[in-house]
């Protein structure tokens, strides 16, 4: 049991980093004001690609390693206390 709580926190530790380092790459997506009075479409060719750019697999790589955070937090946590 030991082993598995080891091999747990060191997929954890890669996680966290991991998470640390997309979210950092991440570039602010919020128009502010400006793009509300400047009526900022999201009817253009980038909005309905935007998955497929270095930007939207950056975003899907974060909400996957969220999802491992935490369940690795509570998989790690039920293992301690047990």
């Amino acid at each position: 049991m030991n082993i598995l709580k080891y091999v747990l926190m060191a997929i954890y530790a890669i996680v966290s980093f991991t998470l640390i380092g997309l979210i950092l790459k991440q570039n602010k997506e919020d128009g502010g004001a400006s793009g509300t009075i400047v009526g900022a479409s999201a009817n253009n060719f980038y909005e309905k690609n935007k998955g497929k750019t270095t930007e939207g697999k950056i975003k899907k790589a974060t909400i996957i390693l969220m999802v491992m955070f935490a369940i690795l937090t509570l998989t790690i946590g039920i293992l301690y206390v047990v």
